[in-house]
């Protein structure tokens, strides 16, 4: 009797049996707010896990990647679980993602090094970022870029309200230290700012870290199989100099 007990007692804490929080992989110190959510611990965790990785720089992103197969540093013994980490605090306890690993799906099972893509993690490190950093539910996180540039262009719009995130033409806006700097892939290379939200999408965002004279210091996820920095030139006012390729600056409303 006493355990059944103990069940339902569990079970009204949890508001109902079988049910988890979105945020229940957060840490105590992220999801109760011990600080406030701040631009300097949001780009503090970028870099932090920038170094973790090998302080790797890429201003080529087209060049061809150096490590190939069991090569990736993202499948290296301590890093591979990393991006578990990623996948583990960073999207929603509710989400399927939620075990992967930087090379095993959600059972465990190890997928060949050619197929990462299916598996690609830039999204959930951005949402770890965040998480980490004491966003709290107002932060969309997501395995999908798509997700949260979309909630932030109808924030912008005035179309929703109550999250964290708001969207800004990089053509005109220049991105802050702590912003993201966001663009589209594959076929949402010809999707403009004008045309968000736009459904499901394939894009990268990157964290802005730094004004490095005629650049901003960005670092991103599953950049090169990594965390890795690259510069992205910007003009006198901070706009970045290509502007038109990029999609949205998703602008971070940080409590301080």
């Amino acid at each position: 009797m006493r355990r059944v007990g103990l069940g339902l007692t569990l079970c009204a804490a949890l508001a109902a049996c079988g049910q988890i929080a979105p945020d229940a992989h957060a840490p105590d110190f992220a999801r109760r707010g011990y600080a406030p959510f701040s631009r300097q611990d949001a780009i503090a965790i970028a870099l932090r896990e920038w170094r973790l990785f090998g302080e790797k720089v890429n201003d080529s992103p087209d060049a061809p990647a150096s490590d190939v197969g069991e090569d990736k540093p993202e499948r290296q013994p301590g890093l591979w679980q990393r991006v578990g980490e990623y996948w583990f605090a960073g999207v929603n306890a509710t989400d399927p993602e939620h075990g992967w690993t930087g090379k095993h799906d959600g059972t465990g099972t190890v997928f060949p090094p050619e197929r990462d893509g299916d598996y690609a993690w830039s999204a959930a490190f951005i949402s770890y970022v965040m998480r980490i950093a004491g966003a709290g539910p107002a932060f969309p996180y997501s395995a999908s870029h798509s997700h949260y540039i979309n909630i932030a262009a109808r924030m912008a719009r005035h179309e929703a309200t109550g999250w964290s995130v708001r969207a800004a033409d990089p053509a005109i806006t220049a991105p802050a230290p702590g912003d993201l700097l966001c663009n589209g892939r594959e076929a949402a290379r010809q999707l403009h700012f004008a045309q968000l939200p736009a459904g499901r999408y394939t894009a990268h965002c990157d964290i802005v870290v730094g004004d490095v004279g005629p650049s901003w210091a960005v670092i991103g996820g599953n950049v090169d199989d990594a965390v890795t920095l690259r510069h992205v030139p910007h003009g006198p006012d901070g706009r970045v100099r290509d502007g038109g390729s990029y999609l949205a600056v998703v602008q971070v409303l940080y409590a301080r």
